[in-house]
């Protein structure tokens, strides 16, 4: 009888750790199981130069949204962007592609605008700022260029 109440409390919690342990993998990994929710909006940069899926977009520091996915689209990176639902983006926001610190990860960064005409689900964000190329920069200064 004793015994049988141990292995029924070990049972309990092998699989109360197994449960914490598929959604912490499931939180941590960015894991949607039900589809996502949100709209999607593209913008197309000249190069999207180091980012990657899965990259957050943040508007003033704040994470509203993460890149869906990154292809190629009349010589151009085309950007696909998933946004919260409640985010609503207007037709001049600003987008552009930048660091983390110095050698940190590409994040897409918005600057919301003045318009008043929102951009639509699906719809094309239109003003893009292309990334900064630090070594691009940094061999015109030491090679006297700039």
């Amino acid at each position: 009888m004793e015994r049988t109440k141990v292995n029924v409390a070990v049972g309990i919690f092998l699989v109360l750790g197994i449960l914490a342990l598929g959604y912490l993998s499931i939180k941590l990994g960015r894991v949607s199981l039900f589809g996502s929710r949100g709209y999607l909006v593209s913008a197309d940069f000249p190069s999207s130069a180091g980012l990657k899926v899965g990259a957050n977009v943040e508007i003033a520091g704040v994470p509203v949204g993460s890149v869906e996915s990154i292809r190629l689209k009349d010589d151009q990176a085309h950007v696909v962007l998933r946004m919260q639902p409640q985010i609503k983006l207007t037709e001049d926001a600003i987008v552009a592609i930048k660091t983390k610190g110095l050698i940190g990860e590409r994040y897409v960064n918005i600057s919301p605008g003045g318009s008043e005409r929102v951009v639509p689900p699906n719809g094309q964000l239109r003003e893009v700022q292309p990334p900064v190329d630090l070594e691009e920069l940094l061999s015109k200064y030491v090679f006297g260029k700039v």
